[in-house]
């Protein structure tokens, strides 16, 4: 899983037929911090997630298609919207 933020959406009036009716969200992955780090990517949204929200993202294409009845080419799927996150440290 991947933590990240909503930066924005991908709009494409000519896509495959497994993508009709889905919404394309790219994703800033973050630290815990919510600081960027990484590279910004484009995942399927199937949360309803929006613009600034932080995401867990499901970045293993195996996993982001048992999501689906059908095989369709994806490999990152927003998986929930986070609400809340505590991190707790550990002295080594």
């Amino acid at each position: 899983m991947t933590l990240g933020e909503v930066v924005g959406a991908v709009v494409s009036t000519v896509k495959d037929d497994h993508f009709i009716g889905q919404k394309l969200m790219l994703v800033q992955p973050i630290d815990t911090d919510g600081q960027p780090i990484g590279v910004t990517f484009i995942a399927l949204d199937r949360v309803g997630a929006g613009k600034g929200d932080r995401v867990l993202v499901n970045r293993e294409g195996g996993g982001a298609k048992i999501m689906f009845s059908t095989v369709m080419p994806v490999q990152a799927v927003i998986v929930g919207v986070v609400d809340g996150l505590e991190v707790t440290y550990r002295d080594a």
